[in-house]
């Protein structure tokens, strides 16, 4: 046996049903749809996402609570109090300082440094965002920022 002798089994393959050639092929007229009504028409039938005159679930999704930008970027919070209390004099903070001091959980969290709370210690500060309060009090005490481009 070679591959040329491979057929398929008895019945396996069956030819398409040919529509719209004529009576005597017994498919003709009206090609398989019917006697008039909408679906006999070409370009008949109701769109995809019709429901039956309801308004339809995309046109009511943004309408509904709970509706969540795909492009948000979320921040995790870090409080000046909690720097204060976790880190000495002259600590440098950043991502890798703030998971072995247990403030965040993963390294790959965008980190932002809120103004709540008081500083006393000179800490360098690297972390993705500061603001404008916490950078003040943070210079005040003699530390500095230093933010990604």
């Amino acid at each position: 046996m070679q591959l040329n002798d491979l057929r398929p089994a008895e019945g396996a393959k069956k030819a398409r049903k040919r529509i719209g050639r004529g009576n005597a092929s017994g498919h003709g007229t009206t090609a398989g749809r019917g006697t008039k009504g909408q679906l006999s028409r070409s370009g008949g039938g109701k769109g995809a996402g019709f429901e039956g005159g309801q308004q339809p679930l995309a046109m009511r999704l943004p309408k509904l609570p709970g509706f969540t930008n795909r492009n948000r970027v979320e921040y995790a919070p870090v409080n000046l109090s909690r720097l204060e209390e976790k880190f000495a004099d002259g600590d440098t903070v950043d991502t890798a300082s703030l998971i072995a001091a247990g403030i965040i959980k993963r390294e790959y969290e965008l980190v932002k440094v809120l103004g709540n709370g008081e500083i006393t210690k000179k800490l360098t500060v690297k972390v993705d965002k500061v603001s404008a309060s916490a950078k003040a009090k943070i210079e005040a005490a003699g530390g500095k920022v230093e933010l990604p481009c």
